[in-house]
């Protein structure tokens, strides 16, 4: 018996819908990971881009735990000297909470093209509604 090898043009794509409300950030952003990489399908081949689409919503009610809020912070450089940006976790749940989940999961992701093409397929919401209705996507708990 021969292994098993997806094709690109044959993977047909579902789309999930994830609600982070009350659960850590770090847990959803595995579950979203695993749904984008396509690791959950049993035809899952590791050079061919098998994930699905995945919609998170209610991120800002995602929870840090521990002292995360006030230890951890998001650093990005601008590539000038001395542009060094660091923000707080607090603050970046209170302004941005869509940009700190799609960082949780852009780091669970693998770093090459499959990776960078995975990511384009997440869609990360703040609050409870999203506008992917049309896709009739599957809620996952």
């Amino acid at each position: 018996m021969s292994t098993f090898m997806a094709k690109a043009e044959t993977v047909s794509r579902k789309w999930y819908v994830i609600d982070a409300a009350g659960k850590p950030l770090g847990k959803t952003a595995v579950a979203a990971a695993t749904l984008l990489a396509g690791k959950h399908r049993p035809e899952y081949t590791p050079h061919v881009d098998c994930g699905e689409y995945v919609i998170i919503i209610n991120a800002a009610k995602a929870v840090l735990t521990g002292k995360k809020l006030e230890q951890k912070y998001y650093h990005h450089h601008s590539g000038y000297i001395g542009g060094l940006k660091s923000v707080q976790y607090k603050t970046l749940m209170a302004t941005k909470p869509e940009l700190a989940m799609n960082l949780a999961v852009k780091g669970m992701l693998p770093h090459n093209k499959l990776g960078a093409k995975a990511i384009t397929r997440l869609k990360v919401y703040a609050g409870e509604t999203h506008n992917q209705q049309a896709q009739q996507p599957t809620v996952i708990d």
